[in-house]
């Protein structure tokens, strides 16, 4: 059900060449990109019309309207479970609790006497949300995407999500629902590339946006990257992937379960074992045809996601090596399941998010651990972050000097003018002290 890569025996090569031998989704975004640029143009001269008819093209469904009506989300909350609002509410509270701490405070700089630099951290002014809606339903992303961008402190919040037919052309009511409990009243029923042309044109109903966020299939990606320059956006989100490393000690129960878990999402989804042990890789494969008949979405995701070029089962000689070996995959959300798993966690450079021993599995961070779930993809974790409160902050230097502290440096400034040939630069300071330069005290 799952392939195995066997880098055991010889030296590991090193950056790219490691990278090559591991295994990763086929995901051409450039090839969607030209695929994407009529919808989104058509966004941009049509507007909602555009919006409608991709709506019934894509979405089976013929809106009246894009925006989606308060009474819609006040009538998703009240028919919500309980217990599914209790696990939304939970769900809010922990990862406020994680996201706050991560505001970013004004801090000034005493360079010299008379003169300071203080950097001000002011959030983006209005963000497009984007919640899939494809195979799944997915109000877990409306809060990893809502409550960093709340506690930054943006102003103005809207979200987009695909029309469902059997909902009259709304987004799901669980959407609706976690959109009402987050007190998001700005939302559209838009999907994929649609909705981002969206947020980044704006259109008779929908004002654009200055950011767009949230995961999506390949055609969100490409839409992002069409849009790159014009709005800021997280991340072009490819197929989710799980790398896990693990020992021995783990228990192949829970390993093949985390594995399977995250096969779910997709057939395009990566499950990834690696590890030292041949024993567990024999115990883990034994494990997986049970556990996979047992649930659901077994031929049409999981057995493709398993089967597939970016699922395997990696054999490395030690620990050390499987460090090597996941730091150079940089998997979006890595399991350490070793003995002393903190201590090996600690030693990792590349990830988008860890997740220490057996109890911390990665549907814990998907819900409710208070981490962010909306993490860089396809390696990107060896130079990208996940999506938090910094993501809605821009940083701006305040620069403030006095006469005497510019003069100080005067000369220093004009030196480095005439070394790149930008006399005009000295100008401006030698102005300002009647063309004379002064001296260095």
């Amino acid at each position: 059900m799952i392939s195995r890569i066997d880098l055991r025996g010889d030296a590991l090569p090193e950056g790219p060449a490691l990278r090559d031998l591991l295994p990763r989704a086929d995901f051409d975004v450039q090839a969607a990109l030209e695929k994407v640029r009529p919808i989104c143009e058509a966004v941009h001269h049509r507007g909602d019309a555009a919006l409608i008819d991709f709506a019934e093209k894509f979405d089976g469904v013929r809106l009246e309207n894009v925006r989606v009506p308060a009474q819609a989300l006040t009538d998703a909350l009240a028919g919500l479970d309980p217990a599914v609002r209790a696990a939304l509410e939970e769900s809010i509270r922990r990862a406020r609790l994680v996201h706050r701490a991560q505001r970013r405070t004004t801090h000034t700089t005493q360079v010299v006497p008379g003169g300071s630099v203080t950097e001000k951290w002011v959030p983006v002014e209005r963000v497009g949300l984007y919640a899939p809606g494809g195979r799944s339903v997915y109000p877990s992303s409306v809060v990893m995407n809502v409550v960093p961008a709340q506690e930054a402190g943006v102003e103005s919040i809207a979200l987009a999500s695909p029309a469902q037919a059997e909902f009259g052309g709304l987004p799901h009511p669980t959407i609706l629902a976690a959109c009402a409990l987050l007190g998001v009243d700005e939302v559209y029923a838009a999907g994929g590339a649609t909705a981002v042309a969206m947020f980044a044109y704006g259109t008779e109903s929908c004002p654009p946006a200055n950011m767009v966020t949230g995961p999506g299939n390949i055609w969100v990606a490409a839409a992002k990257r069409y849009f790159t320059g014009r709005i800021g956006i997280d991340a072009e989100a490819g197929p989710t992937e799980i790398a896990i490393l693990a020992d021995g000690t783990a228990d192949p129960v829970h390993v093949a379960a985390d594995l399977i878990s995250q096969a779910e999402h997709d057939p395009l989804a990566a499950a990834v074992l690696v590890t030292d042990s041949a024993d567990l890789a024999d115990a883990v494969e034994k494990e997986l045809a049970p556990q996979v008949a047992a649930t659901r979405h077994v031929d049409d995701r999981i057995v493709p996601a398993l089967k597939g070029r970016q699922s395997a089962i990696v054999l490395v000689d030690g620990v050390e090596e499987g460090l090597k070996v996941v730091d150079a995959y940089g998997a979006e959300h890595l399991e350490i399941q070793t003995a002393d798993a903190a201590a090996v966690a600690g030693r990792v450079r590349n990830a988008g998010a860890i997740f220490i021993g057996p109890w911390a599995p990665v549907s814990l961070g998907d819900y409710a651990a208070g981490s962010n779930h909306v993490l860089p993809t396809g390696g990107c974790a060896c130079h990208s972050s996940g999506l938090s409160v910094q993501s809605f902050l821009r940083g701006i230097h305040i620069v403030d000097y006095t006469r005497d502290a510019l003069a100080e440096v005067a000369h220093h400034v004009v030196t480095l003018a005439e070394a790149e040939d930008l006399p005009a630069h000295g100008a401006a300071i030698k102005a300002r002290f009647g063309w004379k330069v002064p001296e260095s005290k």
